[in-house]
């Protein structure tokens, strides 16, 4: 079995490198090539494109790298076009991954779709081409089945990968020892986000916060970052030394699972703090443009997911204009100072991660779906004349 697979960021990169593990369990003899990220690579992906060139955020950032990207998005369809896979998978990234879907689809490429794209928020007008082009579009919230099957788009709710996934592997006295901290400290975790450009948006503000916050309590800041960032390399490297915060990569679930507290740019890491169950304050800045013209047309009263799954605001979200070190740091001292807020928190975390679970890995279901997917393309095949590849 030859499978195209492909993720635009590191969300993806990690559930898609999941999923590679559990089809290489079923199928030894598999061949995965694709879009892959680092830790695709190291599940075996062959990279056609490296998933980190994708990682653009923004209606109005986006603008100068899209001839790359679109490049980028091309060379993966003539290399399908050469060498025909029998399935692929998209993950996420649907402004990406929604033109590749209808290019594979003219090739008669059978498409599993990973993580739905948003768009019972907002970009409704998807649905037409998901319909289209998709055999099966695996849901990761409960929310979206209902949905996108209303909307004629085969939809299945296959639970949140990170109900398995996120989990820490130190305990507190080897993260503390790795820190050069001692066990007893009071850790809060800064997640600004996994892209440069997040960086550069939330991390100045954070940074402002972070004094204030200390005025009022003796905490130990910790920056978790994906391995291999690089922050010594930024013009950050100094400020963050300046307020002795601690920088750690490729320990983000440890550092969450650690801290009292998260200062977290809104996306996949505060369902990852859910899972974890820590308290946290979520934030998030684009350019003023991007928030304009996509502002108008999200149809959600939330913009955080922690808040979109319990249907209640669960968690603070200070976004754009709202994102200040004041507000942080104000939410985040509430917190730190009231063990009430803080339970009351917890106990609303705890409720989203039970609705994100699922009785088998999501990542078996989704195996599931792509051998399906395959199976039917061979039976299409044969029952055309064709020839059957073997799987």
């Amino acid at each position: 079995m030859r499978i195209f697979i492909s993720a635009g960021e590191a969300s993806g990169d990690l559930y898609a490198s999941r999923l590679v593990e559990v089809l290489k369990a079923r199928h030894p003899e598999a061949e995965f090539f694709g879009c892959a990220g680092p830790r695709m690579q190291a599940a075996g992906v062959r990279p056609i494109v490296d998933q980190r060139s994708l990682a653009v955020v923004g209606i109005v950032e986006v603008i100068p790298h899209i001839p790359r990207i679109l490049g980028e998005m091309n060379k993966l369809a003539r290399t399908c076009a050469a060498d025909p896979p029998d399935v692929a998978i998209l993950t996420d990234s649907p402004s990406f991954h929604l033109p590749l879907a209808r290019k594979l689809k003219r090739q008669g490429v059978p498409i599993v779709y990973l993580v739905a794209p948003q768009a019972w928020a907002w970009k409704q007008g998807r649905v037409k081409t998901m319909r289209a082009t998709l055999s099966r579009l695996l849901c990761i919230f409960p929310f979206e089945e209902k949905f996108f099957q209303k909307h004629g788009v085969p939809a299945v709710y296959i639970g949140h990968p990170l109900s398995r996934l996120a989990k820490p592997k130190l305990t507190r006295a080897e993260l503390c020892s790795k820190l050069g901290v001692p066990e007893v400290s009071r850790l809060v975790a800064l997640l600004p986000g996994s892209r440069h450009g997040e960086l550069a948006k939330h991390l100045p503000i954070l940074l402002e916060a972070v004094k204030l916050i200390r005025q009022r309590h003796p905490v130990t800041f910790v920056l978790p970052l994906p391995a291999g960032f690089g922050l010594e390399k930024t013009r950050f490297w100094e400020p963050v030394r300046g307020e002795s915060i601690k920088v750690i990569e490729g320990s983000t679930w440890d550092a969450l699972a650690q801290a009292e507290l998260a200062l977290a740019a809104s996306g996949t890491v505060t369902i990852e703090g859910a899972m974890l169950g820590t308290p946290m304050v979520t934030f998030y800045r684009v350019n003023a443009l991007s928030w304009y013209l996509q502002r108008w047309r999200v149809r959600t009263p939330f913009l955080t997911m922690v808040n979109l799954v319990a249907g209640r605001q669960v968690v603070p979200e200070l976004i754009q204009d709202q994102m200040t070190a004041e507000r942080i740091a104000a939410e985040a001292c509430r917190l730190l100072d009231d063990a009430g807020a803080n339970q009351e928190m917890r106990a609303g975390l705890a409720e989203v991660a039970k609705k994100l679970g699922s009785d088998r890995d999501p990542m078996e279901i989704a195996a599931d779906w792509v051998d399906t997917a395959n199976s039917a393309r061979c039976s299409t095949e044969g029952q055309g004349g064709e020839t059957v590849h073997a799987s």
